[in-house]
């Protein structure tokens, strides 16, 4: 069906006109959306994901977060850097020891979200 039969078939507009307007404009900034898909495409992940749960309660080296987890050192490097270069993890040098972290409130909330949610499907 074609975009022009599409809006044949819907007789009639809910919202007005401003709305309408607002909403294109937020569906037409495909950098945020791209970035925003990104993000959450990193989230999907379950590794990852576990890594930013076990930094939401402390900040870690690669090797403490790969013994929590019982994965190889190299492969949380490869998801840190996949959840650094998004800036949802940070790090911090002390020495030769390189501390990660959750970036900042932003990501915590994006998880504390998501498990809230998860909460009340239950």
């Amino acid at each position: 069906m074609k975009k022009s039969e599409d809006k044949a078939a819907c007789s009639g507009h809910f919202a007005d006109a401003e709305v309408m307007t607002s909403i294109t404009i937020d569906l037409t900034n495909e950098k945020g959306i791209g970035k925003l898909a990104e993000v959450y495409k990193a989230l999907g992940d379950p590794t990852r994901l576990r890594i930013v749960y076990v930094l939401s309660k402390s900040p870690l080296c690669v090797c403490d977060i790969a013994t929590l987890l019982d994965m190889t050192q190299s492969s949380i490097s490869h998801h840190l850097r996949v959840l650094r270069n998004l800036n949802l993890v940070k790090y911090k040098r002390d020495g030769k020891l390189v501390i990660y972290s959750l970036d900042d409130d932003h990501v915590l909330r994006l998880l504390e979200e998501g498990l809230e949610h998860i909460r009340h499907l239950d």
